[in-house]
């Protein structure tokens, strides 16, 4: 049949099959819990308050939100009805907050209270935004008009009682970038490819999500669609757990418990602090079979520490907001025998491309480089779930994605064909197993005297010391070499480890010009509104010329 591949499916699927299934929410005022069944009227109920707004096929629905049921109901609410999903991260400077909600026009606001009064700050600057919508039972006090309490708007709204037919190519989904490099890009995602990627996402190939699973999310809604969980835990009909607002260690390991988590996912500083919660305070996670990590590779010892101490196994996964998050995902094929430190190994890398996608890896002239583990390249993919294009950005359409005739990329005669493909940034070696490895950002590498080092390789091993909490490489401007690596260490509470320890530490592992020529000691690493080392703040604070950095201080 030529049915339309949108989210009525997923949404069907998981009211009408299985409607006593729970969700349980953790919020501000306690946890709520309630089943699939439920969901689904109270989606309705969104949906017609939406309606009753004015939203239509077309229009951007923005969120600025955390993990919750409420929030979960606008994922499919606003895309049912042929609108588009616009999630905005809450957490955000004003700046960036302002430019992305201009930049999208978006009609109406989601907003948890914690975020009204940057919006509330903004609002005069948001000229499309209609309504505002209070994620909450009551609006805080305000002069601004058009603001309403989503509780009482969707309980006093007619509900709808039929979906609107919605094409496949219409836009369900919308993120922005980081912009850790530069005003954040705007990427859409039609309902086709949110249909692709959450059934990859469920596929065992890569993220195995079955119906008796019980799904936390920790990676915020606001990041990619959460890594596709609201969609692809949906289809599959399992249980889900929405951890709430600024979770900390102690709140994620109390849902772990109550709720039976078996799966879960989030950026890996999230789960060096609940190893840090878990010495000092205990916890049970028996419940608990996976955890999946992405953004920046888990340190071994951390993986060591999950699987012997816990039995749950750490598994990477690699993706960007233009490949919709995963894209690629970390575990030993069938056919492999390996000891349990070659596991190891294996999992720190990020693994298989997901079924779908495909890549290449180029160097400098556009060559393809061999599949032997060593040589590095640029990573290049290309399939359904990949964007092709930025929303209102032609000067980056040109910078970030590659057009290359047919033959080349085919293998076919020339037709005047071509074959568009994203070009990711990353820097990666591939085994002759197909198992890539990300061995730095394009940005990030370190350049020193025509030979580059990987500043994510440093990381790791810094942060494999017992001593060390977090370690950001970066490089400085050095007079011979051009660029040297420069090592910001966090220090485990109570530690004095030095420069010249951390330098031979690392010298077992590095030839020497790899190793930093300094290490400096600071009380955090910053990080990005989700969770990644921010090594722009870094780069721009020792490169600043009015605070000069010199070695030893």
């Amino acid at each position: 049949m030529s049915t339309e591949l949108t989210l009525r499916p997923f949404f069907w699927r998981a009211t009408r099959l299985f409607p006593e299934k729970r969700i349980v929410s953790r919020t501000h005022d306690g946890r709520f819990e309630y089943t699939y069944g439920e969901f689904g009227d109270r989606v309705r109920g969104l949906a017609g308050a939406l309606t009753e707004l004015g939203v239509e096929q077309g229009d951007r629905v923005g969120t600025l939100g955390w993990n919750h049921h409420r929030h979960f109901e606008a994922y499919y609410a606003a895309p049912l009805l042929g609108a588009q999903l616009h999630t905005v991260n809450l957490l955000l400077h004003d700046d960036h907050l302002e430019h992305i909600v201009t930049d999208a026009a978006d009609d109406v606001l989601l907003v948890d209270p914690d975020a009204f009064e940057a919006v509330e700050r903004l609002h005069d600057s948001f000229e499309s935004v209609r309504h505002i919508v209070v994620m909450d039972d009551e609006v805080p006090e305000t002069d601004l008009a058009n603001v309403h309490a989503y509780e009482s708007l969707v309980a006093d709204a007619d509900p709808v009682e039929s979906w609107p037919d919605v094409p496949e190519d219409q836009p369900a989904g919308m993120c922005y970038t980081s912009g850790t490099t530069g005003k954040p890009k705007g990427v859409e995602y039609t309902q086709k490819m949110i249909y692709s990627h959450a059934m990859m996402t469920m596929t065992p190939a890569a993220l195995d999500i079955a119906e008796d699973d019980v799904v936390m999310p920790v990676v915020p809604m606001f990041h990619v669609n959460s890594w596709e969980f609201p969609y692809a835990v949906t289809m599959a009909g399992a249980r889900q757990v929405y951890p709430g607002p600024s979770p900390d260690p102690a709140d994620l390991v109390s849902l772990i418990e109550d709720e039976g988590v078996t799966l879960t996912a989030g950026v890996p500083t999230v789960w060096i602090n609940v190893l840090d919660y878990l010495d000092d305070h205990g916890g049970d996670l028996s419940s608990l079979e996976r955890i999946v990590v992405g953004g920046s590779a888990a340190p071994k010892g951390v993986m060591e520490r999950y699987e012997e101490e816990y039995d749950v196994a750490i598994e990477h996964a690699w993706g960007m907001t233009e490949t919709m998050s995963i894209g690629s995902v970390s575990r030993p094929k069938s056919t492999m025998d390996v000891s349990q430190s070659e596991e190891y190994d294996l999992r720190a890398t990020q693994g298989l491309l997901s079924p779908g996608l495909e890549m290449k890896v180029v160097n400098d002239d556009g060559e393809e480089v061999p599949w032997d583990g060593q040589t590095p390249g640029e990573l290049l993919v290309r399939g359904p779930t990949v964007v092709d294009e930025y929303y209102n950005r032609p000067e980056a359409n040109e910078e970030d994605f590659q057009d290359v005739p047919g033959s080349a990329a085919t293998g076919s005669t020339e037709d005047g064909s071509s074959e568009r493909w994203l070009k990711t940034g990353d820097i990666v070696v591939v085994d002759e197993d197909g198992y890539l490895e990300i061995v730095d950002r394009a940005k990030d590498v370190i350049k020193s005297g025509g030979e580059w080092i990987s500043s994510i390789e440093l990381e790791n091993q810094l942060m494999s010391h017992e001593d060390v909490v977090e370690a950001a490489v970066i490089s400085v401007p050095h007079e011979t070499w051009q660029e040297r690596p420069l090592a910001c260490v966090v220090r485990r509470n109570g530690s004095d480890i030095g420069v010249e320890e951390l330098r031979a530490f690392l010298d077992s592992e590095f030839p020497s010009w790899w190793l930093p020529d300094d290490v400096v000691f600071v009380d955090e690493v910053p990080k990005t509104a989700t969770g990644k080392f921010d090594k722009k703040v870094l780069r721009d604070r020792f490169d600043d010329p009015d605070l000069p950095y010199t070695p030893g201080e």
